[in-house]
């Protein structure tokens, strides 16, 4: 007997403040580079609430908000003419296996988004890797065409510094006025949207600051020490998707940490992680590999708070 679709949507309060949140990001990203961009996330979103759809129906559950930020979040974390077929499968695959194979929201063990960009950046390095846009400099930003490909790629901030030693001008890193991933590149855009879902508390305030606190206190001792292939921390803080994530991504409630002295550990080791990917490996945005790591080492960190609880506990009550 063939179930009819459930298409309806359980509203969940912080679900939509990290929508409105992803808002300023979502406009920067029509400003720099045109309203393809603007499709590509709503079109992630769509993938995503339709997969959502078939698999609720079929266990009998309702989807839910947070489906949205999970394809918002891929399409923010895409280049800016990436095609549509290759964010539909990154969309599905995320939203599969990062979500539905363990049970769906509230069950899954890795960031569905995350899931599905990691998916996208092994299988597609070409249009995922090193396919970029020159940002636009005008209202509205350009409207590429895939026939205009060739002539607007160019290579990331990370990419030009792994492969030249290059350094981007600071305040075109700030701007977001690089190329890179549509949502990743305007600092501004992603401070304001941080701000909103800490103030909102649709995100632990604690993720983002131990991840940068790992991430830049890392990439400092290594800058002093001269070690070789180290960009400086202003520069490492600003390009790629280190902020984006570490507000939008790392903050993910689920995949995260239950108990604050863990929340604390998970968030320092993504950070870490970050900077020891980004620097002595082949892949300069680190994005994707430290969060999935990250969100292997959260339960094990509950675990270990949970216990110093408890010796904690036993001692007192000796």
């Amino acid at each position: 007997m063939i179930k009819k679709l459930n298409t309806s949507i359980k509203s969940q309060k912080p679900m939509r403040a990290m929508l409105i949140g992803l808002v300023p990001c979502t406009m920067a990203a029509v400003y720099f580079f045109g309203w393809r961009s603007l499709t590509l996330v709503v079109f992630c979103c769509l993938v995503a609430y339709i997969t959502e759809v078939i698999f609720e129906t079929y266990r009998g559950g309702t989807p839910t908000e947070s489906i949205m930020v999970s394809g918002a979040l891929l399409g923010l974390s895409l280049p800016p003419h990436t095609p549509l077929w290759i964010a539909a499968v990154g969309t599905v695959f995320g939203v599969v296996f990062g979500k539905q194979v363990f049970g769906g929201f509230g069950k899954n063990v890795f960031n569905p988004a995350i899931v599905g960009r990691c998916f996208l950046y092994v299988c597609f390095p070409i249009q995922i890797t090193s396919e970029w846009m020159e940002p636009g400099t005008w209202p509205l930003g350009r409207l590429a065409s895939y026939a205009d490909v060739d002539a607007l790629t160019s290579a990331t901030p990370l990419t030009t510094f792994q492969q030249t030693g290059a350094l981007t001008d600071i305040q075109n890193l700030f701007l977001g006025n690089t190329a890179g991933s549509i949502g990743e590149t305007c600092v501004p855009a992603i401070l304001l949207g941080g701000a909103y879902i800490i103030y909102k508390r649709a995100a632990d305030w604690r993720y983002p600051v131990s991840c940068l606190a790992g991430a830049v206190g890392l990439n400092t001792v290594l800058y002093l020490w001269g070690v070789p292939g180290v960009m400086d921390p202003v520069r490492n803080l600003l390009a790629g998707s280190l902020l984006f994530a570490a507000f939008f991504m790392v903050t993910e409630p689920v995949s995260g940490c239950a108990k604050i002295p863990a929340k604390w550990a998970y968030g320092f080791l993504i950070g870490c992680l970050w900077i020891v990917i980004r620097s002595f490996s082949s892949f300069p945005e680190a994005t994707s590999f430290a969060i999935l790591l990250g969100n292997t080492f959260g339960p094990l960190f509950d675990e270990v708070a949970i216990m110093s609880e408890q010796k904690k506990k036993a001692q007192a009550q000796a």
